[in-house]
This record gives C-alpha cells, structure tokens and sequence, in this order.
C-alpha cells in the first residue's frame, strides 16, 4: 500500500564503478553497524595492515571493524560520524603500500565449506546489510529453530531516487552476487531464492534470467525496496506489527551485502570497501565509486571534481531518507550508499495542518502520520505508540507530499526515540 513516485533522477545509471585511489588518512569508527560497538584491538602507533581487524564485534549483535589501508594508528578520537554525529574512531595515516593482512586476498575453495564455516567467514568479515540499515548480517542469517525459511528475497530494488550503486553492482558483477545469495539459501535452508528488481533495471534483471535464476521484476515504486512492502509486494506476505521477516518465513539480503559475503568466505576480505554512488549539481562530475571505509568526504569531492561554486547541502544515502552532515570531513562508512552534493537547500515555512489525509494515503505501513505528529507535537508518547509510532519505517513519503510542508518523518523519529528513551528508563 502507499508509496510515492518522485523523480527518479538516476543519471550515474551508465556509468561504469570506479576504483578511487587509497586515501592517504582514514577515520575509521568502531559504530558503523546496528548493535553494540566494536571493541578497540589497537592502541596509538600500532602497524596495521589492509584487512587487520581493528575492532571486535561485542555482544551478540555487533559486528567487527577492519583497517582499510595498510599503515600507523596515529590516534583513536570522538571524530565526525555520518549518523551518530561524532564517535569514536581509528584514525590510520596509510603507508602507501596497501600490503593486506596475511591469509586475506587469497581465493579459496569454499564448496566444500561447512555452514558453520561459511557463517564464521561472514562475522569476522564484518559483513552487514548494505542495503542502509548495517544489520550485522551473520546474526540475519542465524534464525532461531522454530523460524522456518522457506524463501530468501535479493533485493535490487534500489528505489531511492539518484541512488544507482546498486544497480551497477549487479551489471557488472552478477556471478559475484549470485554466489553470495546462494551462500546465503544454504546457510538459512531456504527452498526458494528469488531476486527482486524494479522494472526500471530490466538490463540488470535479464542478467540474472539469464544466468538461470528467478528473477522478480517489481513496480518502480518507493519505498518498494524496504523489507516488509518487498515481501508483500512479492510473496502476499503481511509481516506482523513488531515482527521480523522470519515471522512469515522470510530473509531480505540486499545484492551488495550477497557480494560483500562471497568475497569475504570466497577471499576472506573483510568489508573494507563498498560501492558509492556520488552526485548532485554542486558536483563537478558524479560517478560510481569504489571507495575505501573511513575516507573523508572531502577526498571523494574532490576525486570528483571538486565543488561547484559553493554546495549548500552534503547528504549521505539518497534524497528520500538520507542524512544532511555538517561537516565536509565525515567518513563514508559501511552503511553509506550515496553521497548527494547540493548547491541549493531551501527551507520551508511549516504550515498548520490542512488534514487533507495525503499523508495516511502515502503511508506504506498503513498509519495515519498526521495523528501520531499531533501525539508528539504535544509529547504524548504513550500515545503516540499506541497510534503505531514505532512501526514508522522513516521512508519520507509523508512529508514528501504534505502541502503544509509539515516535517513529519523528523516528528516521528523524534517521537521514537522518546518513546525507546522513556521505556528504558
């Protein structure tokens, strides 16, 4: 139900993934992933090696940090963070050398892999959903025994508007892909693997049809990409309010993260690089880039280019529900999909709401997001949980249509962390 259909804009859509250069520092934080952060291994002038695991994923759901480039820790320090604001962070000054960590890059024969060891590769890779939310992706593919899976959704949607690093990957390295999502149907005994792709990439659809796999062409609609409108839209599956996808026998893998798993158990690379598409007017050339964790922001501008004039707006992920940064010195991390570089930004004049209803049409969880902002515009939390704030996916539909320009979506993950903050204490 609901969606919108804004511009697509997907102009990077046929240009070809680029390798950026090593950069020459890297900020690396040790929160890049949903869960707990990882615990520091290294100290303050410490060597480290491309692959050297940097960080220890504590706690069940956490996930471990990886050095990026070859080099010295000169420091570990509260640094800018893409999401959090700032965090702790390595920062290695790189040796130019990217000499890897022993027994990494190497390619090795995992056919004959035990699922236990499959899923082991997969942890001490770091690997987490790419797909935006940095779900540590060892813990998505450990179900509890009662949650049967019978079906394994790849998801190739990439339905953010501008967003195209998803749609290259899967042009340019299918094979990849595939025998990641076929790690992923053995580890889970899934019986059926089907990957999901919106009818504006049927190049990258027929790839896969043709590399004998079923292949889903969905409604370019967004947010279609997003778990639970995914396994609706293909399976008539409802997900349940509070529930998971294995509720209903359902696991979502994004295509990047297929590829991230296949080549840390195929080549036991950790996640120290990952696909990014860079653009936006304030831009003077957009590309699809290969970027290492950790490079600054401003490294990958200028690898592209430079500024235009002057941007007004950097923003991390797609239009839709990307994040705005405040500084040009953030670092792309594991969950950083886009890079939109803007020369202008306008601000809107909130205005009272008309209860036109635009919004509860849009919804594609089915909420009325004008009630639920009234709830916590007046701090009524109990209420506004009772009116389903936590099922709010952050998707932007609501505001995006709002004619009162009304920032929803900033009202109701406002009014979800009240309500997590007020049931924890």
């Amino acid at each position: 139900m609901g969606g919108v259909h804004p511009p697509e804009a997907k102009t990077t859509e046929d240009i070809a993934i680029e390798v950026m250069p090593v950069p020459k520092r890297v900020y690396i934080p040790f929160s890049q992933h949903t869960g707990k952060p990882a615990k520091p291994l290294v100290n303050k002038d410490d060597l480290v090696k491309t692959g050297t695991k940097i960080g220890e994923s504590e706690g069940f759901i956490s996930a471990s940090i990886h050095a990026s480039v070859s080099g010295k820790v000169v420091d570990i320090k509260q640094c800018p963070h893409p999401v959090l604001g700032s965090a702790a962070c390595c920062i290695i000054e790189s040796d130019e050398k990217d000499e890897w960590a022993e027994g990494a890059k190497k390619s090795y024969d995992y056919e004959d892999f035990s699922k236990e060891e499959i899923l082991n590769a997969i942890k001490d890779g770091g690997i987490v959903g790419l797909g935006g939310a940095a779900f540590p992706t060892h813990v998505k593919l450990s179900p509890p025994s009662d949650k049967k899976i019978d079906y394994l959704l790849i998801n190739g949607c990439e339905c953010e508007p501008r967003l195209t690093a998803d749609h290259r990957l899967m042009l340019e390295y299918p094979v990849g892909i595939i025998e990641g999502a076929r790690l992923f149907k053995k580890l889970l005994d899934a019986e059926h693997l089907i990957f999901c792709i919106e009818d504006n990439k049927k190049n990258a659809a027929q790839v896969f049809a043709d590399e004998g796999e079923q292949v889903k062409i969905l409604k370019t609609k967004y947010p279609q990409g997003a778990e639970k409108q995914l396994i609706k839209a293909v399976l008539n599956r409802a997900v349940p309010r509070g529930g998971l996808p294995m509720d209903v026998g359902c696991v979502v893998q994004n295509v990047a993260t297929c590829y991230a798993a296949f080549q840390a158990v195929k080549f036991k690379k950790p996640l120290i690089d990952r696909v990014v598409t860079v653009t936006g007017d304030g831009l003077r050339e957009s590309k699809n880039l290969l970027i290492r964790i950790g490079t600054p922001v401003i490294d990958v501008i200028n690898f592209c280019g430079g500024f235009v004039d002057q941007a007004k707006t950097i923003i991390f992920g797609g239009p839709m529900m990307g994040i705005s940064q405040h500084t040009e010195n953030v670092p792309v991390i594991k969950g950083t999909s886009g890079i939109l570089v803007n020369r202008k930004f306008k601000i809107y004049e909130e205005g009272p709401c008309v209860r036109c209803g635009a919004c509860v049409d849009v919804c594609p969880m089915g909420l009325m997001p004008t009630d639920i902002f009234k709830r916590v515009q007046n701090k009524k939390f109990n209420e506004a949980k009772e009116y389903g704030v936590l099922d709010c996916i952050e998707c932007g539909c609501c505001a995006y249509v709002c004619p009162s320009k009304i920032p929803l979506v900033h009202y109701l993950k406002f009014g979800k962390s009240e309500v997590w903050r007020l049931s924890k204490k």
